[in-house]
């Protein structure tokens, strides 16, 4: 008498980033009037490369923003003109903005200098 064993395949568990995401000047709004976020995300995009602050964005919007606005936030799959990013406290023109790498433990500030009047 044979037996057959089935054996399904367990999801691998994909490698995640512990950082903090800041909202301020209105944005916060746009985020369930939370200004702090403290997130876990996907260390690797869907290649299997470092995320970075473009996939970042892309991750609040489909995952964090509660807001249906999100023009708001991003304009043509990039963050909005008038928009600051803070990363670490250092403005992210000097990190190589949407291309700077995420590191665990890293402190994302969205900073909109947008207001109406």
């Amino acid at each position: 008498m044979s037996t057959t064993t089935e054996t399904t395949l367990s999801e691998v568990a994909v490698p995640e980033l512990s950082i903090v995401v800041e909202f301020t000047g209105g944005l916060e709004m746009l985020f369930s009037d939370q200004r702090r976020h403290s997130l876990s995300i996907p260390a690797t995009n869907e290649e299997g490369r470092p995320v970075t602050i473009a996939h970042l964005i892309e991750y609040l919007c489909n995952h964090t923003m509660k807001d249906n606005r999100k023009e708001l936030f991003v304009l043509e799959d990039h963050l909005r003109p008038g928009i600051l990013v803070l990363i670490n406290d250092a403005d992210w023109e000097l990190e190589g903005e949407e291309a700077y790498e995420i590191q665990a433990g890293d402190n994302i500030l969205f900073v909109s200098t947008l207001h109406g009047g």
